[in-house]
Formats: structure tokens, sequence, C-alpha cells
């Protein structure tokens, strides 16, 4: 099962956008139920970095609430995307203005 990007999940955003509570609800729990069976036993956590949370999304996002200082490692290239086109509206001249913290290689 794919969850990045999930098709039905896209086809549900879309019924929501367009008023379609209900329809998009039901894509919803489809997704979820799909999702529920396939990884009850599997590793669903994107995350490369070892960590005691991972797989643990319950926890791991309270522990990211509760500093606000970050967000979890998984949701980093969902929001990347999104400042990455915001970016260009300013012809990506931010990159110029940002210094990354030690413990972050760029390539």
């Amino acid at each position: 099962m794919k969850i990045e990007g999930n098709q039905k999940e896209l086809d549900a955003m879309e019924q929501f956008h367009k008023g379609n509570r209900t329809e998009g609800l039901k894509l919803q729990e489809e997704f979820a139920a799909q999702f529920r069976t396939e990884y009850k036993e599997k590793d669903h956590c994107p995350c490369q970095k070892a960590c005691r949370y991972h797989g643990n999304c319950k926890e791991c996002v309270a522990i990211h609430r509760a500093h606000q200082e970050h967000v979890p490692n998984c949701m980093r290239p969902i929001i990347n995307k999104k400042i990455k086109l915001l970016s260009e509206l300013t012809e990506h001249t931010i990159a110029n203005e940002i210094e990354p913290p030690k413990e972050i290689l760029r390539k």
C-alpha cells in the first residue's frame, strides 16, 4: 500500500474541496481501513532516523506538538514541498538567507 500520494485519499480530498463531505469521509475511511489492515504488523514509518518513537505516530506527534521546535522527520518532505512552491515567488533567494543547524548536512 502506498501512503504518500495515495490515490484514494487524494480522491477523498477532491470530494471535500467540492463540498461533498459524505463521499470524502467514505473514501477517507476506506483508506484508513486499508491502512489498519495492511500495517497492523508492518512498519509504516518513512523516517530513516533511528528513534525510540519510530512507527508510534501518536507519541511522536505529541512530543513535537509539546516542544514546538520543529516537525517530525516524516512530515518534512510534505512541508518542504509547500515551502519550495512559495519560495519560487522570490526565485528561491531565501536559500541565501538560511543557515542550517550544525546537525543538518547539505548536499
